[in-house]
This record gives structure tokens, sequence and C-alpha cells, in this order.
């Protein structure tokens, strides 16, 4: 695991990227309460987001489930220890990477939010595997934009119709609620290439909310909201292709806990 930064580190590095944040969205006309900060916790020791919780952040992105529930339960512990009252803002719990289907049981029980659907079937055992005690399990749609191989996601062609299966099985169980649509664009030194890649998936999620409209006559509160998209190296270009039809998720690790060591 990667040691946390100091408090005083964290603390400057967060101040950067609200600024980083607030002069993209002046630049783009966009409200800045549009764009929200999900800290990627990923490889970080539980201290990590225990300090980045102590300065007012509450969602955390983790990629790798076993991980992921132990730093939770250390992190609960940890702040119940500091006499920390979690009750009404407490950490949330946001999966970002691919999801198998012999996890979806240990993520219905322990996550709030899962970034990386890419198929109907990992949508029906989440929601089948969601325990009725615990609010729906808040979901976006993984797309592949770029085509690539190495990357999970639904193809664009598929994302509509992948849309509407998982609408309605939201809408029969309610223990899900399909939120929006994530993307990973592929690595690129060109600026326009990535935010063309954003805007493509903003335009997706629009054509997805007309079709949810017309074919299943859905009301406002189950339309998608939520774009997840942009990193520490791009959120400019996502907050650029953004709109103030919901919120844009900015997945920031590096740029808050700093470089990272990836886990044998």
């Amino acid at each position: 695991m990667n040691p946390a930064p100091s408090l005083e580190l964290l603390r400057d590095r967060l101040d950067q990227l609200i600024a980083r944040v607030s002069s993209a969205c002046a630049s783009h006309g966009l409200p800045p309460d549009r764009v929200a900060i999900l800290a990627v916790s990923k490889t970080f020791e539980a201290d990590a987001v225990t300090q980045a919780w102590r300065l007012g952040l509450r969602h955390f992105g983790e990629n790798y489930v076993q991980e992921a529930v132990a730093k939770r339960a250390a992190v609960e512990a940890a702040l119940e220890a500091m006499g920390e009252d979690c009750s009404i803002a407490r950490p949330t719990w946001h999966l970002i990477g691919p999801l198998q289907s012999n996890k979806t049981q240990t993520v219905a029980d322990h996550f709030d939010w899962v970034h990386s659907v890419d198929r109907l079937k990992i949508a029906q055992r989440l929601a089948e595997q969601r325990a009725e005690r615990l609010d729906p399990l808040q979901v976006c749609l993984q797309i592949n934009l770029s085509g690539e191989d190495s990357k999970s996601g639904a193809s664009p062609d598929e994302a509509i119709e992948l849309a509407l299966d998982v609408a309605a099985v939201a809408e029969a169980t309610g223990r899900i609620r399909l939120r929006g649509l994530m993307t990973i664009p592929e690595p690129s030194e060109d600026a326009q290439l990535i935010r063309a890649r954003f805007q493509a998936l903003r335009a997706l999620k629009r054509a997805i909310n007309a079709e949810l409209y017309r074919s299943m006559d859905l009301v406002e509160p189950m339309a998608l909201d939520v774009l997840s998209m942009g990193m520490s190296s791009d959120l400019e270009q996502a907050i650029a292709a953004s709109d103030p039809e919901g919120v844009t998720w900015i997945r920031v690790g590096s740029a808050l806990f700093g470089a990272r060591t990836p886990p044998a």
C-alpha cells in the first residue's frame, strides 16, 4: 500500500485542485457546483482517506474490491476513534474499476456507487443482491469510446439498449438507480481528442435520456444526471465538455495523494 501524504501536503494539493476546477468552470460558464471531486484512494492506506475526510472530501473511489472493503472498515474505525461524527457526512464509496460477476455480492453490500457496469448481467446481479436495508446502489454505465480491446466498457452502439435494459431493472427492483455514464479515454497528449471523447459521452447521455423518455415514459428523477469523466491529467477537458444538466464527477488520485506504486 502507498503511504498517506501529510495533512498539510494534502491540504495544499486540495487547494490547488479546487483552484483548477474553479478556473476551468469559469472559463466555460459552468457553475462550480456542477463538478464534484471523487478522491481516488486506490492503493493508498486508510489514513489517506481519513485525512481527506478531515479536509471535507466525502467521496472516495476504489478499483479493487477486497482492498476497498478492508479500507472502509479501517477508515470508519479510525474516524470513530477520533470522535468524528460520521452519521451525516460519512465517507461514500465508489467502485470505479472493472467488476466481475463473482464480486457483485461484496460490491452490493459495501459500496454506494458503481461506475463500471458494462453489461446487463452485472446490473441484474447487483439489484438482486442489494439488501433492502440499504439505499439503492447508484450505477453508471462504462462506455468504451475509444474502442480499445484492453479496456472494459460497452460500445457506444450498445449504450442505448443497455441503458434501457438497466433502467428497466432499476424500475422493477428499486434496488439500483441508473445515474449516468463513465468513460476513460485512451492515453493521449492531444487535448482536442480527449475533449472530443468527453463531448461524445455528453451527447450519448442526452441521446439515452431522450430514448428513456420516449420508450419508458420516465419521470425526471429517473433520467441520467451524471457524467463520470476526467482525471488528474485531463480534468480541464472534461469540464470543458460538461453541461449544466447534471453533475460531472472528476476522478482525481495523483493530484491529491501523489504518485502511486501499483500493487503487485
